[in-house]
């Protein structure tokens, strides 16, 4: 059952972001922000480095890292995507990066290949993020680093459940945002330490937020309604703010986190 959930859930993942991968590369929160450079500066890449960029999206990391590397593996589940970045990365003469499909919690790469390994603003579409961690963790080298970057739900369960709520009235394709204490807690199952973390605000413009994933106007309305009508202790803790009666921006929490593969690391799979 586990396994023909996370496939249900995959293959919907591919068709919402195969319809919207344009948007991934030209989105704003994606293409710009403090964090790309903070990738850079936690890992301070090696000119012979091999580095892994899991679910790539647009590919901004990649695009990120590519200049300061031998070589850049970007991979996602979804071809239209890839597709894109590819297209995108070309424009950017980025020369040495490769696109390969790939599944995020079954890696086609063999054990302690990268010195490297990055996910950014994905996990909260992947069905087993037990799984994408444990994987992530093999296929790095001991010794080496693995920046995770992705929204989170906060400690509080009852904001948490809200969250979760209107992201996926908002996009059917995800799953769940996880707080930093459960990522914590994967991490540390999966033989990963955390070296480094900030949690940080990211400000959203909710007509342009909730366009890159809607459908149509009825579920954009939808969402706009469970937001506003919330009680205002949700408003608060999102920074939800609403004028000319409609929401106009909310913030959501995300996480940064540095992770290393310790030298004598023992696989927990």
């Amino acid at each position: 059952m586990k396994n023909e959930y996370g496939q249900r859930i995959k293959q919907h993942v591919q068709e919402q972001f195969g319809k919207h991968a344009d948007k991934y590369v030209t989105s704003s929160s994606h293409a710009k922000g403090d964090d790309l450079a903070l990738i850079h500066s936690w890992l301070q890449p090696q000119s012979d480095w091999i580095v892994l960029d899991i679910a790539t999206g647009g590919g901004h990391v990649a695009k990120q890292l590519s200049p300061h590397v031998q070589h850049v593996i970007a991979t996602d589940l979804t071809p239209p995507m890839l597709g894109a970045a590819a297209g995108h990365l070309k424009k950017a003469q980025c020369g040495n990066v490769t696109f390969v499909v790939a599944d995020a919690e079954q890696l086609p790469f063999l054990d302690d290949s990268f010195d490297a390994v990055t996910c950014r603003i994905a996990a909260h579409h992947f069905p087993h993020p037990d799984k994408f961690l444990q994987e992530a963790a093999r296929v790095l080298k001991p010794g080496r680093k693995f920046i995770f970057i992705d929204n989170i739900a906060p400690e509080d369960e009852v904001l948490g459940h809200f969250m979760n709520a209107f992201e996926t009235m908002r996009d059917t394709s995800h799953v769940r945002c996880l707080s930093v204490n459960e990522w914590t807690s994967l991490a540390m199952e999966a033989g990963l330490q955390v070296e480094q973390s900030v949690t940080s605000r990211k400000q959203h413009h909710f007509p342009v937020w909730v366009r890159r994933t809607a459908e149509n106007e009825e579920q954009i309305k939808n969402v706009e309604q469970f937001i506003a009508e919330a009680d205002p202790t949700f408003h608060q803790y999102f920074s939800v703010l609403i004028e000319d009666g409609g929401v106009q921006s909310l913030q959501i929490d995300e996480w940064r986190a540095l992770m290393s593969k310790p030298a004598s690391y023992t696989s927990s799979i």
